[in-house]
């Protein structure tokens, strides 16, 4: 995002100043940070999950509001409708309901012997408290003929437990579906997985450079250089309401090919010609 804004003609420091706060998919902590920001009387707000995004609503009305890497706008209430938000908030989505079908086809091509599949979100800060993606896995796993397992966390704690149990049952996976929590917590995850071999299929391609085995979502850097052009726009003079909902237009799929083999998978050649990045 800063280096659109820079392309836009923007420089922190000399024609603007940018503050930043991580929240670390820590609610308590992203409520504190936000109205931090909202008490500086910020000309916009770049809000990079739903949980920010929701922090930020309950704080002001009236403060331009650009979010990313929100899966669902309508649901919360941050937009009306995509081509209309109608209040203070629009921005980019990042990932739709059907994507969930579509982790859980890649995980079984990649894992075909799976006897059942665990959805693992935290329910404090997935899309819609984890039932946004849950419709499209359970029909999908019913296709397959796969045991679809909630698996709520919200600690690396329950993270550990979770998948210990995983491990001592049928041959299972697991879905790290789109959710801050599960972004930050993409280390304990991957640990745990490498060490109780469970193949885990993640939204993001960054958990698939640090080990984990497979990802597939849009593409986050292009969809943070997308949000700057909202912010210019509204720098200059631009309303939230005035600019539609937009969403992403590049999806990868990443592959570690050493992780496949830590797991004993071979990975089938329809996801290697399709992979967009492959890590050996």
């Amino acid at each position: 995002m800063v280096r659109g804004l820079s392309d836009l003609g923007w420089t922190d420091g000399r024609n603007l100043r940018m503050d930043v706060r991580y929240g670390s998919g820590d609610i308590d902590r992203i409520r504190t940070l936000a109205k931090e920001l909202v008490d500086l009387g910020p000309d916009a707000i770049l809000a990079s999950s739903t949980p920010a995004t929701a922090a930020f609503q309950r704080l002001t009305r009236t403060l331009p509001i650009v979010f990313v890497t929100v899966a669902d706008p309508i649901g919360p209430g941050f937009a009306a409708s995509l081509p209309r938000p109608g209040a203070n908030i629009t921005g980019f989505t990042n990932i739709e309901a059907s994507m969930g079908g579509k982790w859980l086809e890649l995980l079984t091509e990649i894992s075909p012997g799976l006897k059942r599949v665990a959805i693992m979100f935290n329910p404090d800060t997935a899309p819609d408290g984890g039932s946004y993606f849950r419709s499209a896995i359970e029909e999908g796993a019913r296709s397959l003929n796969v045991e679809a397992v909630l698996t709520p966390v919200r600690s690396d704690t329950e993270i550990e437990s979770a998948m210990d149990v995983l491990g001592r049952g049928p041959v299972s996976g697991v879905i790290a579906t789109a959710d801050s929590f599960m972004i930050v917590r993409r280390g304990t995850i991957i640990s745990q997985a490498a060490r109780h071999k469970i193949p885990v299929v993640y939204s993001a391609a960054v958990s698939v450079r640090e080990g984990g085995l497979i990802s597939y979502g849009p593409d986050q850097a292009d969809n943070f250089r997308r949000s700057a052009s909202y912010v210019d726009r509204i720098l200059r003079g631009a309303k939230p309401e005035e600019l539609p909902v937009q969403q992403p237009v590049k999806f990868q799929i990443a592959l570690n090919a050493k992780t496949a083999r830590t797991l004993g998978l071979t990975v089938p050649a329809s996801i290697l010609v399709r992979a967009d990045e492959v890590i050996e």
